[in-house]
């Protein structure tokens, strides 16, 4: 018997016998917003700019130019894209390298990329926090880790929810989710507060309505 099995075999000894966990609780209150979304969205963008986030509102017609603008800014001249991002994210890109995930990229090859764009899964206003969950637009968690800047695509109003109860309705638990509070941030006992550690330093949220 492997020292796994030995531990398992106490762990269910202990509980043989014990009573049913009672139901969590429910009775909290699931927001703390009101049922606007126009006043959702604005509070998602304070507190998105509170964690230093740099965020941007436009529609369909000006994703593709707020995006290469966004690049040109940073003086990218690769971008790391997942399956799914739509092309007319793209199409003013110019002569920025687009650069697709595949399994056999290393991280030093991510790290060399310049930036890379995103979709999430939702957005939650109360918190500021995208939430990424390895769906269509979003590709796997490292591509998100690894270079400095991360272009984060929210569609809203879809993708946009007042409180985390409301999102935790909505997240399929067995997926590996990613939550982003802000750039990539830690600070010392001295508070010294250091961006780029463990993720992206500069973190881009675009709002895009219809």
């Amino acid at each position: 018997m492997s020292s796994r099995d030995r531990i398992l075999a106490r762990v269910r000894a202990a509980v043989d016998g014990a009573p049913e966990a009672p139901a969590p609780a429910r009775s909290y209150l699931h927001s703390h917003t009101p049922d606007d979304p126009a006043a959702v969205l604005d509070l998602l963008h304070h507190n998105l700019a509170d964690y230093r986030a740099r965020v941007h509102r436009t529609d369909g017609a000006g994703v593709a130019p707020l995006i290469a603008g966004l690049l040109a800014a940073r003086g990218a001249t690769s971008v790391l894209v997942p399956t799914g991002v739509p092309d007319t994210w793209l199409m003013d890109t110019g002569r920025v390298r687009v650069v697709e995930d595949t399994e056999e990229s290393t991280a030093a090859e991510l790290d060399a990329v310049d930036s890379v764009i995103t979709g999430c899964a939702l957005a939650v206003a109360e918190t500021g926090t995208i939430i990424l969950d390895a769906g269509p637009a979003q590709g796997r968690r490292r591509i998100t880790l690894v270079p400095d800047h991360h272009i984060c695509v929210v569609r809203v109003p879809g993708q946009v929810v007042a409180s985390v109860p409301q999102a935790m309705d909505r997240l399929d638990p067995r997926r590996p989710l990613t939550w982003i509070s802000g750039p990539s941030a830690t600070s010392d006992i001295e508070l010294d507060r250091v961006e780029g550690v463990h993720g992206p330093r500069t973190l881009d949220v675009v709002l895009l309505g219809p």
